[in-house]
């Protein structure tokens, strides 16, 4: 499925289809057609299919994907939260902003459930929220919902970066022949990198223009973007991204994230020079 993933994430749903078909096909050969295994499938099958501007095709999959999670009296609060996701932006392309806000407002009611009020999971919910909020015109509900959203991400990415020095200081630290010690790092995802990279970006064009610029947020915004391209090893981008951010904290009344933003810069600057 993860061909098909990289498809959507490129804009490209109808290239989508087919591949998430032949996952889906053979994912029913070995699960049977009632296995909660297959919730992501449709769920990525409907979202190529509403990209693709075939609406009758996305509702069939979603119907289905609704079937199984009926079926399965199991079905984990955090794959229910997809499904609602899933159903919230169907919603929102056939017009229905209604029902989006309901299916939406479940998503983050699942996911706070199973993950936590603070997981970056909750933050797909919110920002389609704040999207629909944003075309209502109802700045103040959007602007809260924007900030929660790049303040979630942001307070991630920050432990993730912890995390990732930690795992790389131990890698430095132990012995090349012990072998117990591979495997620790503390990662992201590249799964997680992409989402966070499409929301954060989508966010700081709004940050940088129109009615809800906010120089504080477009610098955490920036700051989060440099660390997802830091984690992904796309230096260059993250330097270019790093620099930003540190141009625009110096114009902020308190100057705290000059700091958080300084010590990225050098781990950049030190892979670099690696590199060069």
């Amino acid at each position: 499925m993860s061909r098909a993933q990289c498809f959507v994430w490129a804009g490209q749903p109808l290239e989508a289809i087919p591949a998430a078909l032949q996952a889906l096909r053979s994912s029913c050969r070995l699960l049977g057609p009632a296995s909660l295994r297959l919730l992501p499938i449709y769920l990525l099958l409907a979202e190529a299919c509403t990209g693709a501007g075939r609406p009758r095709q996305a509702a069939k999959y979603l119907s289905q994907a609704q079937w199984i999670v009926l079926q399965s009296p199991d079905c984990s609060a955090a794959l229910q939260s997809k499904l609602h996701q899933g159903l919230g932006l169907f919603s929102i392309a056939e017009g229905n902003v209604d029902q989006a806000l309901y299916h939406l407002a479940n998503d983050v009611y699942l996911a706070t459930a199973e993950f936590g009020l603070n997981s970056i999971e909750v933050s797909g919910g919110y920002f389609h929220m704040a999207n629909i909020f944003f075309h209502q015109n109802q700045m103040d509900a959007a602007d809260s919902l924007y900030t929660e959203v790049s303040s979630l991400w942001h307070a991630w990415l920050l432990s993730s970066l912890h995390g990732h020095q930690r795992a790389l200081q131990a890698q430095a630290e132990a012995s090349p022949f012990n072998e117990e010690e591979e495997g620790t790092e503390e990662g992201t995802t590249e799964a997680q990198r992409e989402r966070g990279a499409r929301m954060l970006s989508a966010l700081l064009e709004l940050r940088e223009q129109g009615p809800l610029q906010h120089l504080g947020e477009t610098t955490q915004i920036l700051h989060s973007l440099a660390i997802i391209h830091y984690l992904g090893q796309g230096y260059a981008k993250a330097q270019e991204l790093g620099m930003k951010a540190f141009d625009l904290a110096k114009q902020l009344p308190q100057q705290d994230s000059l700091e958080t933003i300084g010590h990225l810069l050098e781990l950049i600057n030190a892979q670099l020079s690696q590199t060069t």
